[in-house]
């Protein structure tokens, strides 16, 4: 006889999550242990981090580096972005207010465990928060960015390679020039081979 799977609520979630020293995701009942970063994933976050900062600071739209919890209201699902931009009153899940329910942009640094889930299952759930203008992966084996902009029920990429390349975020009224944002980060001698799409429509 099998042990019966437990689920845990939501309620429950955050009060353990609250309590403890690693970061996890939420997702229908279950919790999933998040990974840690390697330093070039590390260094990227908190170069676009800084970079951010520097540029938004006094405005509307206010960064925020991994440590923010984010909710999306539609399916309950609970992660922290590698960045994750609020513009405008920040809207949270209590009266701790360390769960971000309207994110405008969220980026997400792609590591070989986690790229798959970052451009599928984690992004259709990230489509379903009705604030998210943007959402920006960025490689870390070679200096590439893909953004996906909302136009109206659409999905557009637009992409970013080369280090002399600057990444514009039009919706936060930010660029960064890549030579910044991959600063102290080393490359493979031979990267993986990727395809290169023109445009996607998600």
């Amino acid at each position: 006889m099998t042990t019966p799977e437990r689920f845990i609520t939501p309620q429950e979630y955050l009060r353990l999550e609250r309590a403890a020293e690693a970061r996890s995701e939420y997702y229908r009942g279950r919790v999933y242990a998040m990974s840690g970063a390697s330093r070039q994933h590390a260094r990227i976050v908190l170069n676009l981090g800084v970079a951010l900062h520097g540029q938004l600071a006094g405005g509307a739209c206010e960064p925020f580096v991994a440590d923010l919890r984010t909710k999306v209201r539609a399916s309950g699902f609970y992660t922290y972005p590698d960045v994750v931009v609020s513009c405008g009153d920040a809207e949270t899940e209590d009266e701790l207010r360390d769960t971000l329910l309207n994110p405008a942009l969220i980026v997400e640094v792609l590591s070989p465990s986690t790229e798959a889930y970052d451009r599928g299952e984690k992004f259709a759930l990230y489509r379903e928060l009705d604030t998210l203008r943007t959402y920006v992966l960025v490689a870390q084996d070679r200096p590439h960015v893909e953004v996906f902009e909302r136009e109206g029920d659409r999905w557009m990429l637009r992409e970013v390679s080369g280090i002399d390349a600057t990444l514009d975020l039009p919706t936060i009224g930010a660029s960064v020039p890549l030579r910044e944002l991959y600063a102290r980060v080393e490359w493979p001698e031979n990267p993986p081979l990727r395809v290169v799409r023109e445009e996607a429509l998600v």
